[in-house]
């Protein structure tokens, strides 16, 4: 597979498949992480002399345009960064943003014609959407199809990351996974299991695996018979390969579901009938923090709890924490997760900080990105 460093792109168009899939906030960029990872590739064939048109999806328009979701803001919240005029949708320039790109329901489609057209804007496609290459559209198989292409520089960082992750990693390797639903990351359990020698486990998710293990766990969210089942299972091929499984000791309960809800901690086995757990108690937190600091790799995706609610975020903040303070090899990946990082203020102490949740676990999952396959496909 080509790098944008193997092409020759003096004088030519290049179009590049960005990931500027960004939350908005009354019109403005809330948060601009994704534009500051998709400026090195920019400012590369900038400097190269190429013409330099972007695209990206934001949000889910559902194919129609959508004012609340256009890619203006990005466009010039990127243009303050790269200290560079930006020409918008059909204007011309040197360095050009597209209009949102599923405004087209034949982006999503992966149809033909929409890639062809996505196509006349450069001589050359470079693929740096780490974050949508899991997805087989228009604009991440589509145009790699039809122009000679390469990963960006972001592309090729995140899959390096990975590699080094699922390849050889230094031991003790330690996994921290969090989010709602086991169901939803049973592939990944399952290949973390074989390769990780502890994981941690928070979140919702951690309820289902509490329950699966014959606690009772009050009004706490968790899944059906079908979800504890995986849990089990997990659990089982853990001890079978020799891999920690923990789960949480303590955790945060609350009457109700809400930010100004009467809290309490309490052992996992203590949970009071119609309360609910929300987050991992500060026993739990530290058991993961001393993991942690022994770790020699490190991966972590998904919130140990209810980050976006204060009285529910110390043990996602914790864990943020102690993977930064760690000497280990770190990834994180997964919004909330890259989410905690920032405001704990450590993002900056973590090896790796991904872009792409979902193409994240698909990785790790060992499933092919149509993204990545199309590039190593792609014409000479």
């Amino acid at each position: 597979m080509r790098g944008v460093r193997d092409l020759d792109v003096a004088g030519r168009r290049v179009l590049v498949r960005s990931d500027l899939n960004v939350p908005l906030d009354a019109g403005h960029v809330a948060d601009d992480t994704r534009i500051r990872a998709a400026v090195p590739t920019i400012e590369l064939l900038l400097d190269e002399r190429a013409r330099v048109v972007v695209c990206s999806h934001l949000g889910r328009p559902k194919g129609e345009p959508k004012p609340e979701l256009s890619l203006r803001p990005v466009a010039d919240r990127l243009s303050e960064l790269l200290g560079r005029e930006i020409a918008f949708g059909d204007e011309q320039g040197e360095l050009r943003v597209l209009e949102n790109l599923r405004f087209d329901a034949r982006e999503e489609a992966n149809d033909p014609g929409f890639a062809a057209e996505l196509a006349t804007n450069g001589d050359l496609f470079v693929q740096d959407a780490f974050g949508a290459v899991h997805r087989a559209h228009a604009s991440t198989v589509g145009i790699a199809q039809q122009l000679p292409s390469a990963a960006g520089l972001l592309l090729e960082a995140e899959l390096d990351a990975f590699a080094n992750l699922l390849d050889s990693p230094a031991r003790p390797f330690v996994v921290v996974i969090g989010g709602v639903k086991v169901a939803d990351k049973i592939g990944v359990i399952d290949r973390l299991t074989q390769l990780a020698d502890s994981i941690l486990i928070g979140g919702a998710m951690a309820f289902t695996f509490l329950v699966a293990d014959g606690l009772a766990v009050g009004a706490s969210r968790h899944e059906d018979e079908s979800g504890q089942a995986i849990a089990r299972k997990a659990m089982g091929d853990a001890r079978e390969r020799g891999c920690r499984l923990l789960l949480p000791s303590d955790v945060v309960v609350a009457d109700r579901f809400a930010a100004d809800a009467e809290t309490r901690v309490v052992p996992v086995g203590d949970i009071p009938e119609g309360w609910m757990g929300l987050d991992i108690g500060p026993a739990t937190a530290e058991a993961y923090a001393s993991r942690l600091a022994s770790a020699e790799t490190i991966f972590w995706n998904g919130p140990m709890g209810v980050f976006e609610l204060k009285p529910f975020a110390q043990g996602t903040l914790a864990v943020a924490r102690a993977v930064a303070g760690s000497n280990a090899a770190s990834v994180v990946g997964g919004g909330d997760s890259v989410a905690a990082v920032n405001v704990a203020g450590v993002a900056g102490d973590i090896t790796h900080v991904s872009t792409g949740g979902g193409a994240a676990l698909e990785l790790i999952e060992g499933k092919p990105l149509p993204g990545v396959v199309a590039l190593q496909g792609s014409p000479a």
